[in-house]
């Protein structure tokens, strides 16, 4: 199976291309962002991206964001040591599906390959006949799951990749208590907790468009235990 690496430092490169062979990966590397870029666009073999964020020429956020631009559907593992919330979610809203902060286990790193690899074949290499309905809908919000867009009272609301994805999930499970760590796993695809802060933004993130031409709120938070979305308040605990 193959994979590009595009990171600049050697030792990093060595250790990820030597245990990732190991592993049964064949590793091609991109020392920069322009060249990263140019390899990721001519070579469609490549079944999942590694990408340092700090790079010469286009730094990693650029490259994904020209990647998503350019309709590249691939999974894309951003490294960096950059661990903060703000940054997690920077890499996330470029088109990243996974961030892991540098230092990391290798073994971490074949996980989170395995996961991503794993949720891109359930979601698009196995055909599947639909059991759920095209259309999503709690009170007077709609989710269309086939053209992947949302609306409240009949106005569009305009969603990110990660956004959309959050919404889904959430309108799957209505009248249920999500915890952060599960919107992790089931949002992300990540099995471990990262920062669960950066489900916290996201979950703001969404409540904001969803209520902009509406103030009734539909995602509640339920204290102490994570996020429900529902037409009401459940008692005196969600807000």
């Amino acid at each position: 199976m193959k994979l590009l690496l595009i990171e600049d430092e050697p030792a990093v490169v060595s250790v990820i291309t030597r245990g990732l062979a190991e592993a049964g990966y064949e590793v091609s590397v991109a020392p920069d962002g322009n060249s990263g870029l140019q390899m990721a666009l001519n070579n469609p073999s490549f079944r999942l991206i590694i990408l340092d964020v700090m790079l010469p020429g286009l730094n990693g956020i650029e490259v994904c964001r020209s990647l998503r631009k350019a309709q590249l559907e691939v999974p894309i593992l951003m490294l960096t040591a950059l661990g903060t919330t703000e940054n997690i979610v920077m890499g996330l809203d470029s088109g990243a599906d996974d961030y892991l902060v540098k230092p990391f286990k290798l073994q971490e790193l074949e996980a989170r390959i395995r996961s991503l690899l794993r949720r891109k074949t359930n979601n698009t290499d196995i055909p599947v006949v639909p059991t759920s309905p095209a259309i999503l809908s709690l009170a007077d919000l709609e989710l269309d799951t086939d053209t992947k867009t949302a609306n409240r009272q009949g106005k569009t609301i305009a969603l990110t990749a990660t956004e959309y994805r959050l919404l889904e999930y959430l309108l799957k499970n209505p009248r249920k208590v999500l915890s952060r760590l599960e919107i992790l796993e089931q949002v992300w695809g990540i099995e471990f907790n990262m920062n669960t802060k950066v489900v916290d933004v996201y979950i703001n993130y969404l409540r904001k468009k969803i209520n902009k031409h509406n103030p009734a709120e539909l995602i509640h938070t339920v204290v102490g235990l994570g996020y429900m979305i529902r037409e009401n308040k459940a008692d005196e605990n969600t807000y």
